[in-house]
C-alpha cells in the first residue's frame, strides 16, 4: 500500500469517526452505467479499506459468468463522501467509488473504471492528463408515468419561482457538500428542461462526478415530489437532452491545446486530436449514445450535431471551438456535442480520449473549418466538402462499433464483446416492438 494511499484511508477512519457514519454504500457501475451499490457498516470500514470486500459479479451486467462469479469491491479512499439527504433514523451515510478486482487482487478487465484507468495511462505514457468538463441537460416531469411539464421556460428563461428554482437550487447545494464544483445553472431551450454545469476535472474524477451528480438530480427530485430523467429524447417535436463534453489535454500546467498564433488559438496538437475525433466518431457513437432513444435526438434540427464537421459557432457541428478569452490560456478546449447524458462516463471518455490520441499519434490532417451553417447545406453541398454525418440508429452503430479496433482497444476485449452483445439485444427487442405509432397509422387503413 502506498504511502499516499495510508494517508488517505486513516483520513477516512478519522472522519467516519467525526462524523458518526454508521453505514457507507460502496459503488460502482456495470458496463451500461447503471450505478450499483451495497453497504458496510462501519465496523468493516477498516477491512473494506485494506481488503476490499468480496461479492458475487454475476448479476451485474457485462460482469462474469456464474464459474466466476467472486468479485472483490477496493473502495477509492479520495472518493469519500458523506451523503447529504439523511435517512429517517438520522444516521450518517457515507459512500466510497470501489474498483472491481478478480480474487488474486488483479485489476478486473470488464470494470469500466479500469477501463478508463487504462487510457489515461495511455495518454500519460503520452506526456498528457486529459480533463473533461461535460453538460448534463435534463427534465423534469411531474412523475415517471407520462411527460407533464413543470413549466414553459427558454434558454435562459428566469420562470417564476416554481419547484423547478428550488430544484435546482437544492441540487447545486447538495453537489457542493459532495465535492463537486458548480460552474453555471440554468433553464435550457425545452420546457421544462435544465442544465447544471460541472467544472471541469480530470476525466476519472469527471466520471465519478458525472455518476454522483445523475443520482443527486433524481434523488433532489424524488424529495420534491417530481421525477427528472436524462432520457435523449423524451418528448417528440422539442430538444432532447445531450451532454455536450469540453475537453483538453495538458502537459504538466501547459495546455497542449493552445497556441497564440494559430487563428483559432488550436496548436497542432488539437487540431490532431479534432482530426482523431471526426473521423472515429461514427465508430465511438455506439458507446457515447448507447441506447434506441439516443437516436431520436441524433437527427438533423433540434440544435443536433449530426454533421462530421468542426466549426467555432455553428451549433449543427460535431465539434465547437469556444471563443478564445486573452489570458485564460489555460480554458482553450473543444466541446465535442454528440454524447448523451445517458451513456457509462468511463466508457464514454475513453473512447474520446482513444479516437483525439489516435489522431495525434498518427498525424492525421483535421478538414478546413466550417464557416456556414452545415444543417442549411444540401447534402450535395455536403458531400462536395465531405461532411459525413453520425450514424442514423442504434444498428447503424453498433455495426460501426463492432468493426472498430479504436474503440476495441480503448475498451479491452471483455468490455467490448460484452457492450456489443448487449446492444444487439436491445436492439432485437426494440425492433420487433409494435409501436403506437404503428397502430395510428397502420391499423385504420391496412
Amino acid at each position: 500500500m502506498t504511502a499516499h494511499r495510508e494517508e488517505a484511508k486513516d483520513n477516512v477512519l478519522k472522519m467516519a469517526r467525526e462524523h458518526d457514519v454508521k453505514f457507507i454504500r460502496m459503488w460502482f457501475t456495470d458496463i451500461l452505467g447503471f450505478l450499483k451499490s451495497f453497504s458496510i457498516m462501519v465496523e468493516e470500514l477498516e477491512t473494506a479499506l485494506n481488503q476490499g470486500m468480496g461479492f458475487d459479479g454475476s448479476s451485474i451486467e457485462g460482469f462474469a459468468r456464474i464459474d466466476e462469479s467472486d468479485m472483490i469491491a477496493m473502495p477509492d479512499p479520495a472518493t469519500f463522501r458523506m451523503l447529504p439527504w439523511r435517512p429517517r433514523d438520522h444516521s450518517t451515510v457515507a459512500r466510497m467509488f470501489c474498483d472491481i478486482l478478480m480474487p488474486g487482487g488483479e485489476p478486473f478487465e470488464g470494470d469500466p473504471r479500469y477501463v478508463l484507468k487504462q487510457n489515461l495511462k495511455r495518454a500519460a505514457d503520452l506526456g498528457f492528463a486529459f480533463n473533461v468538463g461535460p453538460e448534463l441537460e435534463f427534465f423534469y416531469f411531474r412523475d415517471s408515468c407520462g411527460t407533464e411539464m413543470l413549466d414553459q421556460g427558454g434558454y435562459f428563461d428566469m420562470t417564476p419561482l416554481d419547484a423547478a428554482n428550488d430544484l435546482r437550487r437544492d441540487t447545486v447545494l447538495t453537489l457542493e457538500k459532495m465535492g463537486i464544483s458548480i460552474e453555471y445553472c440554468h433553464h435550457e431551450v425545452a420546457p421544462s428542461q435544465h442544465e447544471i454545469d460541472m467544472r471541469y476535472a480530470d476525466a476519472l474524477t469527471m466520471a465519478d462526478n458525472v455518476m454522483t451528480y445523475r443520482l443527486v438530480v433524481k434523488q433532489i427530485a424524488l424529495q420534491h415530489g417530481v421525477y427528472a430523467t436524462f432520457m435523449p429524447k423524451p418528448v417528440f417535436g422539442i430538444n432532447g437532452n445531450g451532454m455536450h463534453v469540453h475537453q483538453s489535454l495538458f502537459t504538466g500546467d501547459r495546455n497542449a491545446f493552445f497556441d497564440k498564433n494559430d487563428e483559432y488559438h488550436l496548436s497542432e496538437t488539437a487540431r490532431r486530436y479534432i482530426a482523431g475525433l471526426l473521423k472515429h466518431a461514427p465508430e465511438i457513437t455506439s458507446v457515447t449514445n448507447q441506447w434506441v432513444n439516443s437516436y431520436k435526438r441524433l437527427v438533423p434540427g433540434y440544435e443536433a450535431p449530426v454533421y462530421l464537421s468542426w466549426a467555432r459557432r455553428n451549433r449543427a457541428d460535431l465539434i465547437r471551438i469556444p471563443e478564445y478569452q486573452p489570458g485564460r490560456e489555460t480554458a482553450a478546449r473543444i466541446e465535442f456535442r454528440s454524447p448523451d447524458p445517458v451513456c457509462n462516463p468511463y466508457l464514454a471518455f475513453s473512447v474520446m480520449l482513444a479516437a483525439g490520441l489516435r489522431g495525434i499519434e498518427k498525424g492525421y490532417a483535421a478538414p478546413d473549418p466550417v464557416s456556414e451553417n452545415v444543417y442549411e447545406m444540401t447534402e450535395e453541398e455536403r458531400a462536395k466538402r465531405g461532411i459525413g454525418t453520425l450514424p442514423a440508429s442504434l444498428l447503424e452503430a453498433i455495426l460501426l462499433t463492432e468493426k472498430s479496433e479504436v474503440v476495441r482497444e480503448a475498451l479491452g476485449d471483455h468490455v467490448f464483446e460484452n457492450f456489443i452483445r448487449n446492444k444487439k439485444i436491445e436492439w432485437d427487442q426494440y425492433r420487433t416492438q409494435v409501436t403506437d405509432y404503428e397502430l395510428k397509422r397502420y391499423l385504420p387503413i391496412l
